[in-house]
């Protein structure tokens, strides 16, 4: 049985950049009706940042994403990562991914990061991934999206960073 997502309390120490990844065959973001961004084998990427979050986190993150062995290989194990696949990565900034619902029925977003933090750092976690050799698509920060994506496996994974480190 997997391990629950850690649980926000006062005075509790808190999650720092949140990813959601999902492998995918394709995935596809729209703007206005206008595709801004799409991958076809590959992770689609749903980037959650929070207040405190910094460069390093996002470096840290793209390191464990660029090498996650989700990817089958010859056999149909998840041996491979996106890298050795040829995979692409479609970013999206999601700060929803920071909704606290434990009071009432509609959820607080305040643990979000302010816009340009986390504009900055899904950029850098973007900018990393592309160091590696990767290519890297992406949605449009702060616009309305829809995204369309077919899932493979299904498979989908959360990585979370806390004082620097992978939880």
């Amino acid at each position: 049985m997997g391990c629950p997502l850690p649980v926000a309390s006062v005075g509790a120490e808190k999650a720092d950049v949140r990813l959601v990844v999902q492998r995918v065959v394709a995935a596809r973001v729209t703007v206005d009706e206008e595709v801004v961004g799409s991958i076809g084998r590959g992770l689609m990427v749903l980037a959650g940042v929070t207040d405190g979050d910094t460069e390093a986190d996002a470096d840290l993150l793209a390191d464990k994403l660029a090498g996650l062995r989700v990817f089958p290989d010859d056999h149909g194990a998840m041996n491979l990562s996106v890298q050795q696949v040829a995979g692409e990565i479609l970013m999206v900034s999601q700060f929803t991914l920071y909704a606290d619902t434990r009071r009432g029925r509609r959820p607080s977003f305040t643990a979000a990061a302010q816009p340009a933090v986390a504009d900055a750092l899904i950029a850098r976690l973007s900018e990393q991934l592309r160091s590696k050799g990767l290519t890297v698509a992406s949605g449009r920060f702060g616009a309305y999206m829809e995204v369309d994506l077919i899932n493979s496996g299904p498979v989908t994974i959360i990585l979370e960073t806390r004082a620097g480190r992978m939880l």
